[in-house]
């Protein structure tokens, strides 16, 4: 292991398939933040030093699938609460954000936000990755209220096709970044100033994109776009339909209706998918009791929690947690 004054630099040189086994009766979350990605990797840092850097401000992975891959075939699903910049070089691959699947193929950027659910499906054998991941101590190089418009919280994720030209740029900044933080006493606010360029950069594309698309897309799939986004935010807490028409306008009637035809799916269907998919995240991966999970997503008891966990799983809580 090569020690900096910064961090630590960790790399590989194999083409190994090697996987950790999982304790499956683990309860802690399956959190993918700093602790969590040094918990995964464990001792075959040393097998990735070449490809990974890590610090308690950021990550980086450069070029080498196999940390990404490593790190993805642990049991899924995985949550993050940072912010997350992805290149993607070479190859293809299936991933769900927030209950939408994704295809995601070369050249690419890919954003995923504080709060995203990840269940990773499937990569090719040609996947290359460049990507920058900034952890809770990162100094952010925007003030509070002057975030660029696609990192202001109102997606989570979003990945976008860009010429070869537009994924250089991504890959120079990275890239910058990745050098400086090979020196021996680099400054962080240098840093910090090249993730402000990196996010700009994804700020731009995004915007561009969804121009082309708002010029492009139909009114009902617009409208759906949105649905899921809201769902997204806020099944936690708010679990009726009237609360997104209200949000967005709309009578009930209308945006179920909207919903059904885009997706094929009743908007409660994709409200109850969402709010169970948290609970049994929650489940899962804490020890919080029926009556904590009634409380924590806003059922009136732990009864009625109860009751709509079953109807919709087909069975209990307890059940589902010891399964």
């Amino acid at each position: 292991m090569i020690c900096f004054q910064k961090g630590y630099l960790y790399s590989k040189k194999y083409y190994l398939c090697v996987r950790i086994k999982v304790n499956s009766m683990s309860k802690q979350p399956r959190l993918m933040d700093l602790s969590g990605i040094k918990d995964v990797l464990g001792p075959h840092l040393e097998l990735f030093r070449e490809h990974i850097y890590l610090c308690p401000e950021f990550g980086m992975l450069h070029g080498a699938p196999e940390p990404f891959r490593f790190i993805m075939q642990q049991e899924p699903p995985f949550i993050i609460n940072d912010h997350r910049f992805g290149v993607v070089v070479r190859g293809e691959g299936d991933i769900n954000f927030n209950l939408v699947d994704h295809h995601i193929s070369a050249p690419a950027l890919v954003y995923i936000g504080p709060g995203t659910i990840i269940t990773p499906r499937r990569f090719s054998d040609d996947l290359e990755i460049f990507g920058i991941g900034l952890f809770a101590a990162f100094p952010m190089p925007f003030a509070s209220g002057q975030w660029p418009s696609a990192f202001n919280g109102q997606v989570r994720d979003f990945q976008l096709q860009v010429s070869s030209a537009e994924l250089n740029v991504a890959c120079s900044i990275i890239k910058c970044v990745w050098d400086l933080a090979h020196q021996p006493d680099y400054n962080l606010p240098t840093v910090s100033a090249l993730v402000g360029a990196l996010m700009q950069h994804y700020d731009y594309l995004f915007r561009r994109q969804t121009d082309r698309q708002s010029l492009s897309r139909s009114r009902e799939q617009t409208i759906f776009d949105r649905f899921i986004q809201l769902v997204n935010q806020h099944c936690r807490e708010q679990h009726q339909i009237s609360y997104y028409a209200d949000r967005m306008c709309l009578t009930e009637r209308y945006l179920s209706t909207v919903v059904r035809q885009a997706s094929g799916t009743t908007a409660k269907d994709w409200i109850d998918l969402a709010l169970i998919t948290r609970i049994k995240i929650e489940l899962r991966h804490t020890d919080k009791s029926a009556a904590q999970l009634a409380e924590d997503f806003h059922f009136a008891n732990p009864s009625f929690f109860s009751k709509y966990f079953r109807r919709l799983t087909g069975m209990t809580p307890l059940e589902f947690r010891q399964g």
